[in-house]
């Protein structure tokens, strides 16, 4: 039985006006990275374009990879050697284009990271918060959680982790705000807008005194675990619209 394909630049262009990606200043390039075959019939999406999400893509004969995490990020070495030749010659050898979301992904209203990860974890968000206005803030509408440790617990057993909580597990939780992966360093933004919980994947040492400090409670859930889901939303949303096969692939990583 045939399938539906896209033309692989017509699939960059959709995209780029979907996740309004010239809107966004980023660390990287976002769209397409690595130039596969013109027409895309199936695409394998992750987190990571790491070598074991490209054999994946390989076993599922994809067209297309589609990551959160793409190449080519500013001030890494520019040469084409060790892991970063490894990963550019399968894409290659394959004829697999790479397309790549970063922030952009984050921020979408629907399918973005923070969105997703607020559906996952029951969040109401009623405004947002930092540059590009990437942070999300509002509340929890689930029954039973009322303090911070029933919110560790709750989150650990939705992102199958369990969390790091700074703070008093005895606190209320009052006005949660959130962006996920390595967003540690908005803590001071998301104190700004007056939230007294304050959600990330990652953690740096001086996330932990601020937090202390201002009594604001931070919760360190991981930065994969937080980022699974815009991607998975995005190959989902595309194969709706285009008919084209999606296959999402969970490569583990603990951080």
């Amino acid at each position: 039985m045939s399938k539906n394909t896209i033309n692989r630049d017509q699939l960059a262009t959709f995209l780029a006006t979907e996740l309004q990606v010239s809107r966004i200043r980023d660390y990287c390039p976002n769209g397409l990275q690595v130039e596969g075959r013109n027409e895309i019939g199936t695409i394998v999406t992750g987190v990571t374009a790491s070598i074991a999400l490209l054999e994946a893509a390989i076993q599922y004969q994809a067209d297309a990879v589609m990551v959160h995490h793409g190449y080519f990020w500013r001030g890494e070495d520019m040469r084409v050697i060790g892991h970063k030749q490894r990963r550019l010659k399968l894409l290659l050898q394959h004829d697999i284009s790479l397309f790549g979301y970063h922030l952009p992904l984050d921020k979408h209203p629907t399918i973005g990271n923070n969105a997703r990860l607020a559906e996952v974890l029951g969040l109401r968000a009623d405004g947002r918060f930092g540059e590009d206005e990437l942070g999300w803030l509002g509340g929890i509408d689930v029954p039973g959680v009322m303090t911070m440790a029933d919110l560790q617990n709750h989150v650990a057993r939705q992102l199958g982790r369990q969390p790091l909580l700074i703070g008093d597990p005895a606190q209320r939780v009052g006005k949660v705000a959130w962006c996920t992966g390595a967003a540690q360093g908005m803590l001071d933004q998301a104190i700004a807008a007056g939230a007294t919980v304050y959600l990330s994947g990652e953690i740096s040492e001086p996330t932990v005194h601020l937090a202390r400090e201002t009594g604001v409670a931070y919760l360190a859930c991981g930065h994969h675990a937080t980022e699974r889901y815009g991607i998975q939303a995005l190959g989902d949303y595309l194969a709706q619209q285009f008919g084209i096969v999606h296959h999402f692939v969970d490569i583990d990583n603990p951080v």
